[in-house]
């Protein structure tokens, strides 16, 4: 039995890395897939207009192999872990207003957080995760800490997930303001 990669995944902002550093101090492996990618070297050429870099999902795949051979639980942790061949994939979501916020503190422009902020309000991520065989959970990061965020991981993975289904944060109030 291949062990479960789990991924954490959201818009950027959205608090995947301050509770992947907490699941961390729990004791949990949490794979960067960022870090994965350029220590790798399988960041792909870079998309200027978009500000981002293409990135070959057969072969990010084929890279964690390794992971999956593992006697625990291995978190992955990217904006693009829902994209991996995992066995659950918790997506965290933020209030559009708050998203901003915290894109613009760390310097976003304001292209790249309209961009992030209209996917949030699209549950662009959510519907892609949806959109695969594997089981999916949700959770609302807005106000919540990055230990109260892990404790409801820690729930998900012990199959005490239902109330974190997806369709519970709903950000449709705001299409006004962001298009």
């Amino acid at each position: 039995m291949e062990t479960p990669l789990i991924a954490i995944t959201g818009t950027p902002g959205t608090g995947k890395t301050s509770v992947s550093e907490e699941l961390r101090k729990r004791g949990y492996e949490v794979v960067d897939i960022n870090r994965h990618l350029r220590e790798h070297g399988l960041l792909g050429e870079r998309d200027v207009l978009r500000d981002t870099y293409n990135v070959d999902m057969d072969a990010l795949n084929a890279s964690l192999e390794p992971y999956r051979k593992k006697d625990s639980v291995v978190f992955m942790d990217s904006h693009l872990a829902h994209q991996c061949d995992c066995s659950r994939i918790i997506v965290l979501r933020c209030d559009p207003v708050v998203l901003a916020e915290r894109l613009r503190k760390r310097g976003y422009s304001d292209g790249k957080v309209l961009e992030n902020v209209q996917a949030e309000v699209l549950d662009v991520i959510l519907c892609e995760s949806t959109d695969t065989d594997i089981p999916v959970n949700e959770i609302d990061c807005t106000r919540g800490t990055p230990a109260e965020a892990a404790d409801i991981i820690e729930r998900i993975i012990c199959g005490n997930g239902d109330i974190y289904r997806p369709g519970n944060v709903d950000w449709s109030g705001e299409m006004e303001e962001w298009f």
